[in-house]
């Protein structure tokens, strides 16, 4: 018996609000439309039908292999002999046309696009995919200034997250990020990949949360070797060994021992490989890595991979570059492929490198992303308190972690592991232990316990015993927890923390912003959130006050739950009371009909209340984020 396996449930849809928000407006009446591209597998499709949705509209898809075909996209609407005159006059009455996959449009149906859209009659909406050779008549529409352009970009990855975190399995951070960067952007990709990981029966629980793991090679199933098949099948044996080695042992150096310039030269021109500035090359899409690894014989990888103290070497400058870009005060994004190595191969993570990453992460408002890090090494010190940290910043009491069994490993930079920003500050000098008396604490640890005690106390909502447990050597908590005026002069001078100390002890709102947006564009998300939320407060204009918490707002929410004190409270203030109410009870996720009926109101009233809300909020009609705006209220008033 054949079993046929059903198509998969479509997921919710997730992100792209202000996108759908835009094509909305471009489709009310008295507008000509709107031409929406991006990469294969960005979700133009489902957007578009998420926006005419309940609206009257006709659909046509341009097909492959079709382009032959006169008015092959337009079969269903058009006789067999009708002359483009007619075919215009017929489509006229259109009063919505979709048009999907218009890239593979013939020349004729391409034309009785563009034709409609000089005559204005009928609305478009135009969906054409990126880096594919679409019918001039079609590209005409928005360089010609016909119709406007929306550009997608592939789905960020906190929207990744929630797309994923809408399934029955909830997921451990690092699996997400792992499926994320995969998958690139391509939902049809990231469903293949997580129903192979599912399948295969590699998700594993992790202990001491509700999340599962996915750690080891990826299951190639035909979904994915069909995916691979046409970058990764080269007739050529010196390509594909090229592939094989990169695929085991990137980045790999430029070396003419190991590879042929030729043969780089021509996988590079396919852009199956990429190289950069430091003479290192890699595959460009790690898909195509993980794809070759799992399928590599063993034998063929005994000879071609990396040896194992090169690895180890490997390791070791990974864990340092990272530890040199947050002494630079930079934690921008930065390739880490050793380290993705470890978890796709289900390899231990050694304890100096786990805690790297977990700091990281923390600074970069991942704070998920630090806690699964630092559970790597559950018994290392410094990664027990990177565990600790990030808990305590997501508004978690950190009981199970509070415990650092042993001085943290010293830092060769003189810098402590666990400083919530204070990196600008070295760790003072130890003193040796007083002739015939017990030894003391070491500083390192001292200092672990203490940074964790701050932040503790402020997730438990006692601010004043945070203030009580700050540290001289620890500043910049002092700022974060708004009292800035006890790191004027610790901090060094000229950095970013130290502008931020400045304006924050001024109370200059401008200055606010501007060392918020330096923070962002250093990395520092979290910081970020909480310098414009500060602003928020001491911003004179309303406008502008209302602008840093709009910008609050949206970094925080890419800091993975982060609930610290300068975040509580941030939105709600503003909003009548009508208002709060109704959003508090969307955020439970009622209905408008259901809110309407509980508070006797109209649906029509309860929209507009909720319009009203969306755009003092700043949130652009994203109702997924009401939830994290309520936490947050009331986690201030608490």
């Amino acid at each position: 018996m054949v079993r046929v396996t059903p198509p998969a449930a479509p997921w919710p849809f997730t992100g792209r609000e202000d996108e759908l928000e835009a094509v909305r407006r471009c489709l009310a009446a008295g507008r000509p439309g709107l031409v929406v591209t991006g990469p294969a597998g960005c979700g133009r499709t489902r957007l578009a039908a998420e926006a005419v949705r309940g609206t009257e509209h006709t659909t046509v898809t341009g097909t492959p292999g079709a382009r032959g075909t006169r008015y092959a996209a337009f079969a269903h609407l058009l006789p067999e002999t009708a002359t483009p005159h007619e075919a215009l006059h017929r489509l006229s009455a259109v009063r919505l046309l979709v048009v999907d996959d218009a890239h593979l449009l013939d020349d004729a149906s391409a034309a009785l696009v563009h034709q409609l859209a000089v005559h204005g009659r009928t609305r478009l909406l135009v969906l054409v995919t990126d880096g594919t050779r679409a019918p001039e008549a079609i590209t005409r529409l928005w360089t010609g200034d016909l119709l406007p352009r929306l550009a997608l970009r592939p789905l960020p990855k906190e929207d990744t997250a929630r797309l994923l975190d809408s399934g029955d399995t909830p997921l451990d951070p690092l699996t997400v990020t792992r499926l994320h960067g995969l998958a690139r952007g391509d939902l049809g990709l990231l469903r293949d990949l997580l129903e192979a990981v599912r399948a295969g029966g590699r998700l594993t629980a992790v202990p001491g949360t509700d999340t599962h793991a996915w750690r080891g090679p990826v299951p190639v199933t035909a979904a994915l070797r069909e995916r691979t098949a046409p970058a990764l099948d080269r007739a050529c044996p010196q390509e594909r060994e090229a592939l094989d080695r990169l695929a085991l042992a990137e980045p790999a150096p430029l070396d003419a021992d190991l590879f042929d310039a030729g043969v780089l030269e021509r996988l590079e021109a396919d852009d199956l490989i990429e190289a950069d500035a430091c003479g290192a090359v890699r595959l460009a899409h790690p898909l195509h890595g993980a794809v070759l690894r799992a399928t590599v014989g063993r034998l063929r990888a005994r000879r071609l991979a990396a040896a194992p103290e090169d690895r180890a070497l490997a390791v070791k400058a990974e864990t340092a570059a990272l530890a040199r870009r947050v002494d630079a005060d930079d934690v921008r994004d930065l390739p880490t492929p050793v380290g993705e190595w470890l978890l796709a191969e289900g390899a231990p993570v050694p304890p100096a490198y786990a805690a790297a990453r977990a700091r990281f992460a923390r600074l970069r408002g991942e704070l998920r992303d630090a806690a699964s890090w630092a559970r790597q090494a559950p018994h290392d010190p410094a990664c027990r308190t990177e565990l600790a940290l990030a808990l305590a910043q997501s508004g978690a009491v950190p009981e199970a972690a509070l415990a650092v069994p042993r001085a943290a490993p010293d830092d060769p930079g003189g810098r402590t592991p666990a400083a919530g920003g204070s990196q600008n500050v070295p760790e003072p000098r130890r003193p040796g232990p007083s002739q015939g008396a017990p030894p003391r604490p070491s500083p390192g640890r001292d200092h672990a316990l203490g940074t964790v005690a701050v932040w503790t106390a402020a997730a438990r909502g006692d601010l004043a015993a945070a203030l009580d447990a700050l540290r001289e050597d620890d500043p910049y908590d002092a700022v974060r927890l708004g009292r800035p005026e006890r790191a004027l002069g610790r901090l060094r001078s000229g950095s970013v923390f130290a502008a931020h100390a400045d304006a924050l002890a001024r109370g200059d709102g401008p200055a606010l912003d501007r060392a918020a947006e330096a923070l962002r564009e250093r990395g520092f998300l979290l910081f970020a959130a909480e310098a414009y939320a500060q602003a928020a407060h001491v911003h004179r204009d309303p406008g502008a006050a209302r602008t840093a918490r709009t910008r609050a707002v949206a970094l925080a929410r890419r800091c993975q739950g982060a609930r610290t004190p300068a975040l509580s409270g941030l939105v709600l203030g503003e909003l009548t009371a009508r208002q709060r109410q109704i959003v508090t009870l969307a955020a439970a996720g009622l209905t408008n009909r259901q809110i309407a009926e509980r508070l006797t109101l109209s649906v029509r009233t309860v929209g507009n209340h909720l319009y009203s809300a969306y755009t003092r909020l700043g949130t652009g009609g994203d109702r997924g984020a009401l939830p994290w705006l309520t936490e947050t209220a009331d986690s201030g008033r608490a």
